[in-house]
């Protein structure tokens, strides 16, 4: 584990979701990753794993702070890192690393622990769904449809992800050098297209371009709580 200190203010607080269950909940499953990281390629390979579940949104953040070591991540963008230091905040920790996996927004664990990542699996499959979420791909564009039968605690983001299913990269320098190594739903795009209560049904359009995969994720701010997600389809 690759470990980076930094200042950050007081801890936030975190929701643990609440409301009967309405849907099959789809668990999101955040790595925080780095191609000059000697200790990612085990997460990378569990991610990729795991992105071969229907039941798990596996998404492969690769972040910047490790470029200066020999190797600069071909897929980092500093926006991964400033959500990786938001996350942190919420946690009340003045640290982050690699390799890091968040579950469901909530959960923070070392990306190679594989028994305690199944365990929060199964814990936040288990967890009720306070909505039922779709969205589908129309031609350039992606339709978002959201019900609850109560007011959230709060508002939630609605955000649109895009990745990419798989890339293999060959690392030339630095702490990876001279391995081959298969990166999978390597995150290209995150960005909020909304913002809703649950006070109604929510349905909102968002452009949506290219081949890359797509998915949607409500998740309180902060980042908080993921309240629900779906693929797109």
């Amino acid at each position: 584990m690759r470990a980076w200190r930094w200042a950050a203010p007081a801890a936030l607080a975190l929701w643990a979701g609440a409301g009967a269950a309405q849907a099959e909940r789809l668990v999101v499953v955040e790595l925080f990753t780095s191609q000059g990281c000697s200790s990612c390629p085990p997460a990378d390979e569990l991610l990729t794993r795991l992105a071969k579940r229907g039941d798990i949104l596996a998404l492969a953040l690769h972040v910047d702070y490790w470029d200066y070591i020999g190797w600069a991540d071909s897929f980092a963008s500093p926006a991964y890192t400033a959500r990786q230091k938001a996350y942190a905040r919420v946690a009340g920790s003045r640290t982050i690393y690699t390799p890091q996996i968040v579950v469901g927004g909530r959960d923070h664990i070392v990306g190679t622990r594989e028994m305690e990542l199944g365990e929060l699996i199964e814990i936040h499959n288990d967890l009720p769904q306070p909505v039922s979420l779709s969205a589908t791909r129309t031609g350039g564009a992606v339709v978002i449809r959201a019900s609850s039968a109560a007011p959230l605690p709060r508002p939630v983001l609605v955000q649109l992800v895009r990745y990419m299913p798989e890339q293999t990269v060959e690392i030339l320098r630095g702490e990876n050098e001279g391995r081959t190594i298969t990166y999978s739903n390597i995150v290209t795009d995150w960005r909020e297209v909304g913002r809703w209560a649950g006070d109604a049904p929510l349905e909102i359009s968002a452009e949506v371009t290219g081949d890359d995969g797509a998915a949607v994720i409500l998740q309180e701010d902060g980042p908080g709580a993921v309240v629900a997600a779906a693929f797109v389809r």
